[in-house]
């Protein structure tokens, strides 16, 4: 992943380069000086701790958007649930810090988090399924968070840093909307990690692909490798005739499929609107368990991502 920041000039050498700050490119940049210090080629010795914390961690996949609204947090909820249940270790930190929405859809509200000799240890749904989140934290579940960026920076440090995930085959990061503080400092702190890509989700219609364009570009800049975008709330089935509905029309734009064809990425597939999937979400159920009509497109996402970081199925005993 890069480590230019993020409002680097468009031609950015990088700040490790021998001509940081020097180069052509980097005239009238805002980052010029502290470059040509050399300061930035310095390690972040955060970055090298949590790269010791992650080493045993496979896959690092983040679900992004830049549209609040889209099911982000649904899809990392149900994606965990559904790897879960194919026997991987699985891990799903929450850093949507201002809406902590993951406790409640895995079922685990109520719950707080225990501190060892190793750190802070996650809240388990099972033996193979540990969630970590500032709901845990909260003395309140309606508390809100109200906080700057370096507070907010320092947390997801600890997240990562402090918390034992053990060997892990997926760590999921459930992220907020956007391409702010949040998204900054995961990528910069996941240098040393195991990050597989980026799971972007959007609806189909253009006020979404817009705000979603912008985070497939963040994930350029910052070269944040992108599994591919998958389209939520894609028509809704009726389970009673199977007849589909566009709630959510296609614009003039195409929709997920024309977005990921645009930006040269993989099309992850469309999640219907399943009433089955809210009603998982809401009483912390995994949905590929239910009787909802789209856990067919759901569970083909699941093995698109699966296939597209190289893994298979663990061997069961008989």
């Amino acid at each position: 992943m890069s480590t230019n920041p993020s409002d680097a000039n468009a031609d950015c050498v990088g700040p490790q380069h021998d001509e940081a700050g020097k180069a052509s490119s980097c005239e009238g940049c805002p980052n010029q000086q502290v470059c040509a210090s050399g300061a930035p080629k310095q390690l972040d010795p955060a970055v090298v701790e949590v790269g010791e914390r992650l080493s045993e961690v496979k896959n690092v996949i983040l679900v992004l958007s830049g549209k609040g609204g889209v099911g982000k947090s649904t899809v990392s909820a149900q994606l965990a649930f559904a790897l879960a249940e194919l026997k991987h270790e699985v891990g799903l930190l929450d850093i949507d810090l201002c809406g902590p929405s993951i406790p409640r859809m895995l079922g685990l509200e109520g719950e707080t988090v225990q501190e060892s000799g190793s750190g802070w240890s996650p809240v388990y749904v099972d033996d193979n399924l540990g969630i970590m989140s500032i709901g845990f934290l909260l003395p309140d579940k309606n508390d809100a968070v109200i906080w700057r960026g370096p507070r907010k920076n320092g947390l997801i440090k600890q997240f990562l840093a402090d918390v034992d995930w053990g060997m892990l085959d997926f760590l999921i990061i459930d992220t907020p909307p956007g391409t702010s503080d949040e998204h900054i400092t995961i990528v910069q702190y996941l240098k040393e990690c195991n990050v597989r890509g980026a799971v972007v989700v959007t609806t189909p219609q253009d006020v979404s692909l817009n705000d979603v364009r912008k985070e497939l570009t963040f994930c350029k800049k910052t070269q944040v490798p992108i599994l591919g975008v998958l389209e939520n709330m894609s028509g809704f089935v009726c389970p009673h005739c199977s007849c589909q509905s566009d709630i959510f029309p296609r614009g003039a734009s195409g929709g997920a499929e024309a977005l990921a064809a645009e930006f040269g990425v993989p099309f992850l597939g469309r999640l219907p609107v399943d009433p089955s999937l809210s009603a998982s979400c809401d009483i912390g159920k995994s949905y590929t368990q239910s009787e909802g009509v789209g856990k067919a497109a759901f569970r083909k996402f699941v093995d698109t991502l699966k296939a597209s970081c190289n893994v298979t199925d663990p061997i069961q005993a008989d």
